[in-house]
């Protein structure tokens, strides 16, 4: 793979490059030596172990005393045990305190969650109120309608009079037009306007 021409080289050649201690892939390595200690099955293994470790220790002592490697008292099986229990106890110590940094970090991101929650909350809650209000400035659609109402009424109560009164002029002019037309062709008027003419 070629290298980046962004990052500067390392100074010197080296023929082996250095590991870098990875105390992530330790600490996963105690969490899960801490997990199997914790498990019933270790148990039934060690019970296992050291019932066989004595029973052959015991038989072998019997069948003769140089092939028991670890006769009665049994300080090779108690040396594996301080062994197992001074490495066992920083182990779990150290799975404990991961789980501890786990648990802070988990609990840090939880109460930026409800941080922001309650920030979404309280912006929502200032939302709906103004919308509360601005919905009570504005005129609902049972008011407008009844307003519509009110206006078409008045209209029509307009109409009507309006018509009733052009009703009535166009009835005076007909009635005036025929009292006209009735003078016109009455014998009287004719009589006059043949004085009329004859002057």
């Amino acid at each position: 793979m070629a290298e980046r021409l962004d990052t500067p080289r390392e100074a010197g050649f080296r023929f082996f490059k250095r590991r870098k201690s990875s105390s992530d892939s330790f600490g996963k390595f105690a969490e899960a030596t801490a997990r199997f200690m914790g498990s019933p099955k270790f148990i039934l293994y060690m019970t296992i172990f050291v019932v066989t470790w004595i029973m052959a220790n015991v038989v072998l002592y019997q069948v003769s005393q140089k092939y028991a490697w670890d006769p009665y008292p049994f300080i090779l099986l108690n040396l594996a045990f301080s062994t197992q229990a001074s490495y066992s106890a920083p182990l779990i110590l150290l799975a404990q305190n991961r789980q501890d940094d786990r648990d802070r970090v988990q609990a840090q991101q939880d109460r930026q969650r409800a941080e922001r929650n309650l920030a979404d909350t309280e912006y929502l809650t200032r939302e709906i109120a103004s919308l509360r209000l601005s919905v009570q400035e504005v005129a609902t659609r049972d008011f407008v309608r009844s307003e519509l109402r009110d206006l078409v009424e008045s209209l029509r109560e307009d109409i009507r009079e309006e018509l009733h009164a052009e009703l009535l002029a166009s009835q005076k002019s007909a009635s005036s037009i025929d009292e006209s037309a009735e003078e016109c062709t009455s014998p009287d008027s004719a009589h006059v306007s043949g004085n009329e003419a004859a002057r």
